[in-house]
């Protein structure tokens, strides 16, 4: 493998770690919105809580467009 593919495989590998990472967490949201919808409470995450979720990961796609490229 060049250098370049080694760094293009970094990147990738911490974009996914950041998106598991992000799964989980979200999941987790679901989950108490799930149990809070049951006992006939008001949600506790709204979809700007998701969307903050995602953004605070750095997980949207000109993000991870733009962490992608390589510095000549």
């Amino acid at each position: 493998m060049t250098n370049e593919q080694v760094e293009r495989l970094a990147k990738v590998t911490r974009i996914n770690a950041r998106i598991v990472v992000a799964q989980a967490e979200i999941a987790g949201m679901v989950a108490e919105n799930m149990q809070r919808q049951q006992l006939g409470h008001s949600m506790a995450y709204t979809e700007d809580d998701f969307l903050i979720a995602i953004g605070k990961h750095h997980i949207n796609d000109r993000e991870v467009a733009n962490y992608l490229r390589l510095t000549p």
